[in-house]
């Protein structure tokens, strides 16, 4: 299996290689380097943000969890990140982001949100946000790929941190966001096909996809008690923190500023809403069918003797995929490699932007004239990607903290501001800071009330209350100049109100 794998892996990682270099031969000024020059199909489009959208954390992470603990209703966060996720993203925030961002002539989410709301000191506030929260982040991805690649293929962790530093650099530094979005294609194709191997394998030894669902529901039953099951509010949390969560994510919203032109859009909502289908049913139906082939006796067990959730899913698999099936396993494995590398490398790209384009005070050399910002994003993309090693490597505590608040604190900060700008002429520039800082400090203090266990319901919680607290600041503010709506709403027309 070992050397199987490692076949895979130089393979994988030579064809990475190789669309860095090639990408470097297409990126020459900032555009190109941070959206691909705007000139992004449908399917790259569409695809790049389903990788994104999902890393190792729902193959070895969620499905376990949430599949031992939820059963088979685990399968709603599959279809709420399926249909609001990926396919109502696309068509409610697109079109209106891309055009935006143009008549702005804007690139990042802090420039968007300076521009929109004529905000100059926002763009800091917003960019400080991406850089402590999203970076631990890209951190805790780089740790997962880390203890991944020790358990499988027998590499040191800290040696597999460096080969992943490695290639994830190279292929980024060259060729910045057409690389990631070409890179993240081809990843994509992997991931597609590795989830249907899983749903064939796995239900296949359950004796077929309705007879496994079946089992899976009769065992879940039994090894859960009707006291311990999950109730409405926290599948509910659940769904809509990985669903419309995804919304305000700065990673995820890039994606939009890229598109080639907005006849794309609606493909692209097509393409999307199929891949995370596939995706998140193949995660959530193998952690769900872990009833079937564990009972509490043979289940992953930590050391105190409690389920160990991230270890069923890779326990279940080795389990299943012996002998000649082994080829199917380092297909698999693959597949949450790619998972994870596509959104490691959208995190990155983000992060370092947040200082090369929105806190870096001059793109310029005031002697020469030449512009420094694809030689600024390059370095910075590199030194993003050192300090990430460092954060995997060495497990400092308070950026634990950062990582389990990263996803709410984000998504509470940037939904409201970012979404009702799209929207609403009347939002005001001092609702889009109430909202911002509302956002954080909610996910902040209800992290720290409700304990970490309840982060999906805090997050939900963090995302919605700044929309009802923008509206009613800008209800009381100077609205915003009216030549600053003109400019941010042309050719929206009456759409925007």
């Amino acid at each position: 299996m070992i050397q199987i794998g490692i076949v895979f892996l130089v393979a994988f990682l030579a064809l990475m290689t190789g669309i860095g270099i090639w990408g470097m031969k297409k990126t020459k000024t900032l555009g190109d380097f941070f959206l691909g020059g705007r000139t992004l199909g449908p399917w790259v489009s569409a695809v790049a943000y389903g990788t994104s959208y999902f890393s190792a954390v729902i193959f070895i992470g969620f499905a376990g969890t949430q599949g031992w603990q939820f059963g088979l209703n685990a399968l709603w966060i599959a279809l709420g990140n399926a249909l609001i996720g990926a396919g109502a993203a696309w068509l409610a925030l697109a079109r209106r982001t891309r055009r935006m961002t143009q008549n702005l002539d804007t690139m990042t989410m802090p420039e968007f949100l300076q521009e929109r709301y004529g905000a100059k000191h926002l763009k800091p506030v917003a960019a400080s946000v991406i850089f402590f929260f999203l970076l631990p982040y890209s951190a805790s991805v780089f740790k997962g790929l880390g203890h991944l690649f020790e358990a499988v293929f027998g590499i040191p962790y800290d040696i597999a941190l460096l080969i992943m530093i490695a290639f994830t650099g190279i292929y980024l530094i060259l060729g910045g966001y057409f690389a990631i979005a070409v890179t993240d294609f081809v990843q994509g194709i992997i991931m597609f096909a590795g989830a249907a191997v899983m749903i064939a394998v796995i239900s296949g030894k359950g004796g077929g996809l309705i007879e496994m669902i079946g089992r899976t529901a009769e065992a879940y039953s039994v090894h859960i008690p009707p006291e311990k099951q999950p109730t409405i509010l926290t599948i509910a949390s659940l769904v809509f923190m990985t669903s419309f969560g995804t919304w305000g994510l700065p990673q995820m919203a890039q994606k939009f500023y890229a598109i080639k032109n907005e006849r794309v859009i609606s493909k692209a909502a097509v393409v999307t809403t199929v891949f995370a289908l596939m995706i998140g049913f193949a995660a959530y139906f193998t952690g769900a069918g872990s009833h079937v082939f564990f009972d509490l006796a043979s289940v992953p067990k930590t050391a105190s003797g409690g389920v160990a959730y991230d270890m069923i899913i890779p326990a279940l698999l080795t389990g299943q995929l012996t002998g000649n099936l082994q080829v199917l396993l380092a297909l698999i494995l693959l597949l949450v490699l790619s998972a994870s590398m596509s959104t490691l490398s959208s995190l990155v790209l983000v992060s370092s932007s947040s200082v090369a384009i929105d806190l870096y005070p001059s793109r310029v050399d005031a002697k020469t004239g030449k512009d420094r910002s694809v030689a600024m994003m390059r370095f910075l993309s590199g030194v993003f990607i050192v300090i990430s090693y460092f954060i995997s490597r060495f497990q400092i505590s308070i950026i634990v903290y950062l990582m389990s608040l990263s996803w709410g604190v984000v998504s509470g900060a940037f939904a409201a501001p970012y979404i009702l700008g799209l929207y609403s002429k009347r939002v005001t520039k001092a609702g889009a800071y109430a909202g911002l800082l509302t956002g954080m400090a909610t996910m902040i203090v209800l992290f720290f009330v409700l304990g970490s266990s309840n982060s999906p319901l805090s997050a939900s919680i963090a995302i919605l209350v700044p929309f009802v607290v923008t509206p009613a600041v800008s209800a009381f503010t100077r609205p915003p100049a009216v030549e600053l709506i003109g400019k941010a709403f042309a050719g929206i027309g009456k759409e925007g109100r």
